[in-house]
């Protein structure tokens, strides 16, 4: 009986987390009462400090800081304080030459690697905006970008406003694809967390906006600072929300394994971010405990609920065909990674395999990010991940 009940409970929660919870979702932003806006259009201009850590990004950074230079916000309102992180190619050159044509463009150049959130840590120091806007270098800005997201400040109640990744560089050969309708999902379920509760759980990292007064320098050794970053505006009872009219863009990951040491290092930094905010999770019967548990906490350790089904219904495989048939069923589903890999050596790309395989990846990942965690993390210096430039 204990068993079982471990069983169907295990098998719950990974439901729960990746199909009930944004379902719920749903229902509930269909349920809430809406607020009218009576506001529309840009008339808010506050100042505006965008902070850029880098790395060896010549192929990007000119387009980089060409599109935000292009964006519709007054120019005399905005500046750009770019650190370069150690870089070794190009990039110190393309940006003093750059810092020349724009006069609010500031360059800091680190002749030896600290980490990006050493990096923002101290460029921050040096920023004087009221609001902060914290992006990567292969992130590009659109027209309205900007105003966007600090529109979103008008309400005094929001700490940090999230934007709306759109990939590109779509690949069949690789998990472009794949990765694209995951983070798809995912900017949809924060824009509703935000939308309900104001508890968007961490921004996608690529480009966000935070107020300045809210921002708190990233601790040592701390792998992903946009999630702590997040929670301790939600932790002072700001809100956290995502702008879908906000919108940038960005070439998605086609190969798996780079995505896969990406996707460690996050589930890494997820695991820190786990042990510094359990304490959200109390008073439970809120917004923000609810999409914590729900969203993160239960995927964080989504591995270990994997772990228990596959064992429970190997043993309840012994006494009940149905439970027998379950166990066919899970290592089938084991199995089929490797189909595709196998597939894919032979050029035959087949995207339900893909999915598959990407799922377990993402879990894999989270595996490895917790054996990393356990061990000790000893530094927060990172590897940008490759990816195609279109």
């Amino acid at each position: 009986m204990i068993s079982k009940t471990l069983f169907w409970t295990s098998i719950f929660l990974l439901f729960h987390s990746y199909i009930l919870y944004p379902f719920l979702l749903k229902i509930i932003y269909r349920l809430k009462p809406k607020r009218k806006v009576s506001e529309t259009g840009y008339s808010f201009y506050p100042t505006v400090s965008i902070l850029m850590a880098v790395y060896n990004e010549e192929k990007v950074i000119r387009q980089k800081i060409e599109s935000v230079f292009s964006t519709s916000y007054p120019k005399g309102e905005f500046g750009i304080f770019v650190g370069s992180d150690g870089s070794s190619d190009q990039t110190n050159n393309i940006l003093t030459e750059l810092s020349k044509k724009h006069k609010n463009l500031s360059v800091h150049i680190f002749k030896e690697r600290i980490g990006k959130a050493n990096v923002i840590n101290r460029i921050a120091d040096q920023a004087k905006g009221e609001i902060f806007i914290l992006t990567d270098a292969n992130v590009l800005f659109d027209e309205n970008t900007i105003p966007e997201l600090v529109t979103m400040f008008r309400d005094q109640e929001t700490g940090l406003v999230d934007t709306n990744m759109i990939n590109r560089g779509l690949k069949k050969d690789g998990i472009s694809i794949q990765e694209k309708a995951y983070i798809s999902m995912e900017v949809k379920t924060k824009n509703l967390e935000g939308k309900i509760w104001g508890t968007m759980m961490g921004p996608m990292g690529g480009c966000y906006a935070i107020r300045r007064e809210l921002y708190l320098p990233v601790p040592d050794n701390l792998l992903v600072d946009d999630f702590y970053i997040n929670m301790k505006v939600l932790q002072k009872g700001k809100k956290a929300i995502n702008n879908l009219n906000a919108k940038v863009y960005e070439d998605v990951s086609n190969d798996l394994g780079e995505e896969l040491r990406r996707k460690t290092r996050i589930a890494t930094g997820d695991f820190q971010n786990f042990k510094l905010f359990f304490h959200l999770l109390w008073p439970p019967f809120r917004g923000l405990a609810f999409s914590f548990l729900s969203h993160k906490i239960l995927r964080w350790f989504g591995p270990l609920f994997f772990f228990i089904v596959f064992f429970l219904n190997l043993v309840l495989a012994f006494k009940n065909t149905f439970y027998l048939s379950l166990f066919i069923l899970q290592c089938i589903l084991f199995i089929l990674p490797f189909v595709d890999y196998f597939l894919r050596k032979i050029k035959i790309h087949i995207l339900i395999l893909r999915f598959i395989t990407h799922f377990w990846a993402m879990n894999v990942a989270l595996l490895f990010g917790f054996i990393k965690f356990i061990t000790g993390v000893k530094t927060n210096v990172w590897q940008p991940t490759k990816r195609q430039q279109v």
